[in-house]
């Protein structure tokens, strides 16, 4: 790929969500400073500064870096430092201190048999829904597929009743939305199903402690850090952590697998006639579709990530699309090959704050490439691809596709 050979330096602020939208998705400005500026200073008039590393060793680096870097101040480009401080130490993406604590209250609801538990219902949500909607002229496949599938498994988990999963669908989608929509979501209205959604599950925390079960909520009640109890606040902010983690990051990773099997499509026939290479094509979609676009630190004193000093205060950012895409570290790096081993993305973060997630995402991530590959023909896109206008997730709002059922595979 060429880079974008126009970027101004002096203007660029990565923080700008126009960027992403992009027919490139903004990989020319990123190819860009990994070739030219891969340690860039970030200046914003309307927000703070920061340093942006598009290298994957520097980004490893910041990953590792337990002593120099903090979480507590904000973890990602765009974020206000009060409203990271307001959840430090309580939300486990901006806790640092009482980070593997609070990690080792919550890894009893994500263990390998909990999630292997969901299989089933997994497998009848993705079928269902390629068998409902294929043959048809188009449909959106994030609304209808890459949305649907991590919502469903989030509620399964935090043991929300069946009769309510469209309800907290419609909700998340709204509070979530993005400004690239067809159908434009107010400030307010997003605010609204936020409230909503903290509302819902203040109802269903407060169910739970009188009758515990085996979901997300119930574990996070009996957890107990220090000999003490987390508070309904610590609760409900790990809730939500999930939600957004846990629906966000599949869904933009399922719809982009779509997109890049269709736009590859030797890979698609390859992963077809062969799926023994799902699990690896599996990790090259998590590597491909990056969908947090960028993580940040603070610098709790002078230190230094290669050449370059950092000061105590500044910010530094990762950025996932790039440091995925580095020549240095994945060779022949910007081609999709599903059958690409060693794969050692950054996609879920490294070191201590490694994606609570990452199993669960996998998991949905192969049983949607199992149930495509033995179910669908052919795969095609029918009209353009709407970029999500976001800073903070590296995704799509819209892929319109036509698909065709291979009948002799049932």
């Amino acid at each position: 790929m060429t880079v974008d050979t126009t970027v101004n330096l002096n203007e660029l602020d990565l923080a700008d969500p126009d960027i992403y939208t992009a027919p490139d998705s903004g990989l020319g400005v990123l190819h860009y400073l990994q070739e030219h500026q891969p340690m860039f200073w970030n200046k914003r008039s309307d927000g703070p500064s920061f340093w942006a590393f598009t290298k994957y060793a520097d980004g490893v680096a910041v990953y590792l870096d337990k002593t120099n870097f903090t979480s507590e101040r904000g973890m990602q480009v765009g974020q206000t430092e009060s409203a990271a401080r307001a959840a430090a130490g309580k939300m486990l993406i901006v806790t640092d201190g009482r980070h593997s604590q609070l990690r080792d209250v919550m890894n009893p609801a994500l263990t390998p048999r909990v999630v292997r538990r969901l299989e089933g219902a997994m497998r009848e949500t993705v079928g269902g829904m390629l068998e409902e909607n294929a043959q048809k002229d188009s449909f959106d496949f994030v609304d209808t597929v890459a949305g649907r599938l991590p919502l469903s498994v989030i509620c399964e988990l935090l043991g929300v009743p069946r009769a309510d999963w469209d309800l907290m669908i419609q909700w998340t989608r709204t509070a979530f939305g993005s400004a690239t929509s067809d159908d434009v979501i107010s400030d307010a209205e997003k605010a609204e199903a936020n409230a909503n959604i903290f509302a819902y599950y203040a109802d269903l925390l407060a169910e739970r402690r009188g009758d515990l079960g085996d979901d997300v909520i119930s574990v996070l009640i009996r957890g107990q850090i220090d000999g003490t109890p987390l508070t309904d606040e610590e609760i409900l902010l790990n809730i939500n952590g999930l939600i957004t983690g846990g629906n966000e990051t599949t869904r933009h990773a399922s719809a982009g697998a779509v997109i890049a099997l269709v736009e590859n499509p030797d890979e698609w026939r390859r992963l077809r006639e062969d799926p023994s290479l799902i699990p690896t094509a599996v990790e090259e979609v998590l590597r491909w579709t990056a969908p947090s676009l960028n993580v940040m630190r603070t610098a709790l004193r002078d230190t230094r990530i290669g050449d370059q000093t950092i000061r105590a205060g500044e910010r530094v950012s990762v950025w996932h699309p790039a440091v995925n895409r580095d020549e240095d570290a994945f060779p022949d790096a910007r081609r999709f090959d599903v059958g690409r081993t060693p794969n050692k993305h950054l996609t879920f973060g490294l070191g201590k704050h490694l994606c609570i997630g990452a199993a669960l995402a996998r998991f949905e991530l192969r049983v949607l490439l199992e149930e495509l590959t033995g179910r669908v023909a052919r795969m095609e896109l029918t009209g353009p691809v709407k970029r999500l206008r976001s800073n903070l997730m590296w995704g799509v709002d819209r892929v319109p596709v036509h698909l065709e059922l291979d009948h002799a595979g049932h």
